[in-house]
């Protein structure tokens, strides 16, 4: 009598290596100890560092460091503060020319496999024209490839997508854009921040205010940090501790609300 048994997963270390320190990181977060700004900020850059660190291993797994690509992070987890249950949003950058069949099994089954080891990832594959043209399409891939992040593969082609996003932004036109948007969202939430169950990231005053003064600071060539508005003099000391202080307590009750 034969019998059927399942081949072993080709990544079950690796996931298993994954989901164990993961686990492990998850495990401290909420103790008292770790309720500071400069513990959550350090908790969302280990979780960062963590998925970097996977996203490598299954990149060069797949043999995909051998082709002319590169794996780009954007949005959130560009900006390095993923938390524990958010996306893994990552654009996987093509060359103008075509890819062989064989680097495009390569890549569709390097993305398969993030899911697998147990990466929730959210993404797409373009080139740099069509991440312009995506951008002038839809303001939120705009906002997404503005905070990019190369993380594997080829630096020169990082490059041209760098220049690219750099030489197409409009500053005024970006931060009208931002403006509506943010009205539209306000809108769904009553206009007011004191709702009784807000949303800490959507809600007036949440987290997503505090991703558009940065956005609209980064693309107007300002900085991307509040210490960089606070040098360009757009900010006073009282107010950086202000946005700090907001902005460490917002990640807190964020961070609280993905591990309950």
């Amino acid at each position: 009598m034969h019998v059927l048994t399942t081949p072993p997963h080709p990544f079950a270390a690796l996931r298993q290596q994954y989901q164990s320190d993961k686990k492990a990181l998850l495990a401290g977060l909420l103790a008292p100890q770790r309720r500071s700004a400069a513990a959550v900020r350090g908790a969302l850059q280990r979780l960062t560092r963590l998925a970097d660190r996977t996203l490598l291993q299954l990149w060069q797994a797949h043999h995909l460091h051998e082709a002319e690509l590169a794996l780009v992070a954007v949005g959130g987890f560009g900006r390095k503060e993923l938390f524990p249950y958010s996306d893994i949003d990552v654009l996987v950058l093509l060359p103008e020319a075509a890819l062989s069949d064989g680097v495009q099994a390569r890549v569709a089954a390097f993305a398969g496999a993030c899911w697998d080891v147990g990466l929730d990832i959210g993404s797409s594959t373009r080139t740099v024209a069509d991440c312009l043209q995506a951008s002038a399409q839809d303001i939120t891939v705009q906002t997404a490839l503005l905070e990019r992040r190369l993380l594997a593969g080829s630096a020169a082609l990082y490059q041209k997508l760098h220049a690219a996003c750099d030489a197409a932004m409009q500053p005024y036109a970006f931060y009208q854009a931002k403006m509506l948007e943010m009205r539209q969202r306000h809108t769904r939430f009553d206009n007011t921040p004191y709702a009784l169950e807000p949303d800490c990231k959507e809600s007036p005053g949440g987290l997503r205010d505090l991703h558009v003064v940065r956005w609209v600071a980064r693309a107007a060539g300002y900085g991307s940090s509040w210490d960089a508005l606070q040098q360009q003099g757009l900010v006073t000391p009282f107010e950086l501790r202000q946005l700090r202080r907001a902005q460490a307590l917002l990640h807190l009750v964020r961070l609280h609300l993905h591990m309950a």
